[in-house]
């Protein structure tokens, strides 16, 4: 690939392999792969010089050609398995792809159908004044700070010292909303820690975030979908 650190790319790391939903990635989401929904929002968003799938699998490679990405290699197996770090895989592809490491990478998981244009265009404006990620965040829907585990149904609070606090009285505490990561190349090279205060969090409202781990969880996200891009 050409050396300029002008260069804008979209990385989209999708595996082969998931437990809980088979073929998650290239899963049908109403009427297109689920995959298809990220490939296309960052080709749509008219942001990146290009779009690059890291794939072991051949029927991702072929689905991701299909609606214009680009997949120069085939991913290791070693990056493949369910403990490899989305971090040790957009490494993987900068090297491979020979890119410059002052252009600006944007990790996009292919499990974010809800990812807006919008959303892409305000990070690449926030990423100007940040030194290290920019990313999707959302809060908590019911505090963590109240949470207790169960064992035999008795509970026991992970944080003793809010068991009288109100609901109304805690600070908001978020969580990632798993659609994406931008920072310069360098930045991911540097294995930099996202979640630091040379990060900056764009704050999402619940409905447009939704984690895919079940059955459950995609057909919720079917319904945000619907709501959010008014499609039957």
């Amino acid at each position: 690939m050409i050396h300029t650190h002008s260069k804008k790319y979209a990385i989209i790391p999708a595996r082969g392999g998931s437990k809980r939903i088979p073929q998650k990635n290239i899963c049908d989401f109403l009427g297109k792969p689920l995959i298809a929904h990220s490939i296309l929002k960052a080709i749509q968003s008219r942001l990146f010089d290009a779009v690059i799938v890291s794939t072991d699998c051949p029927q991702i490679s072929q689905i991701a050609e299909q609606y214009g990405a680009s997949v120069p290699f085939k991913r290791e197996a070693s990056l493949s398995d369910d403990h490899t770090p989305t971090l040790s895989v957009i490494i993987d592809a900068i090297r491979k792809c020979d890119i410059h490491p002052q252009s600006i990478i944007c990790c996009i998981y292919p499990t974010a159908p809800l990812l807006q244009i919008s959303t892409l265009q305000q990070a690449f404006k926030s990423i100007k004044h940040t030194k290290g990620y920019v990313f999707c965040a959302t809060q908590y829907d019911f505090n963590p700070m109240r949470a207790f585990l169960l064992q035999d149904s008795q509970p026991t609070m992970l944080y003793p010292q809010h068991q009288h606090t109100r609901s109304q009285d805690l600070a908001p505490v978020f969580h990632d909303a798993g659609q994406f990561y931008l920072a310069k190349a360098q930045t991911f090279l540097d294995h930099t820690p996202i979640f630091s205060q040379d990060s900056y969090a764009i704050v999402l409202p619940s409905h447009q975030v939704q984690d895919i781990d079940t059955l459950e969880d995609l057909e919720i996200a079917k319904l945000k979908y619907k709501v959010l891009f008014g499609e039957n």
